[in-house]
């Protein structure tokens, strides 16, 4: 029987959540400063857990973000957060 598939029968199953994938160095394939919320970024420095920004990036701070660009992705979600109603100005 796959592990993917729930034995029939029993009635229920249990579905398990995958551990994310952190990242802890500068082995990173993307170096980009990412938008977290700043409270998460000063419980990260005291307990070393890590954070999750607006992209879905999972990881331990440690690098100076002022020596990377900015994420795309992150920019545009932080952007349409401040603007919901799009582009368009009203006069």
């Amino acid at each position: 029987m796959s592990t993917l598939e729930p034995e029939r029968g029993l009635g229920t199953g249990t579905l398990v959540e995958p551990v994310p994938q952190t990242s802890h160095g500068d082995g990173d394939h993307e170096r980009f400063a990412h938008y977290v919320q700043k409270d998460k970024i000063m419980e990260s420095a005291l307990s070393g857990s890590p954070v999750v920004a607006l992209c879905g990036k999972v990881w331990v701070p440690g690098r100076d973000p002022k020596k990377y660009p900015v994420c795309p992705m992150c920019k545009e979600i932080f952007d349409g957060l401040n603007n919901p109603g799009g582009d368009d100005k009203q006069d």
